[in-house]
């Protein structure tokens, strides 16, 4: 598993998708998962979703950030980026 990405001050601003892959790291890391089952996969679902909702609240309510982060989120480095 990779580090968490910081997503503000990205320019542009941080995507969707670029949110939702940083809930889902997030959530892998803190329920300790490196797969999924049908078991977990439901609570893992639910957790990414309440992630990705708390993060696109909080980077829209934070002041700007003058600071670019160090790492380009990992869909900008892949060229994965929709």
């Amino acid at each position: 598993m990779s580090n968490i990405t910081v997503l503000r001050g990205l320019e542009p601003r941080a995507t969707e998708q670029e949110i939702f892959a940083a809930a889902q790291e997030y959530v892998r890391k803190v329920g300790g998962l490196t797969g999924l089952s049908y078991v977990t996969k439901p609570a893992f679902d639910k957790a990414v979703a309440a992630v990705a909702a708390a993060t696109t609240t909080l980077l829209a309510e934070l002041p700007d950030h003058p600071v670019t982060p160090a790492a380009e989120p990992p869909l900008r480095t892949t060229g994965d980026r929709v």
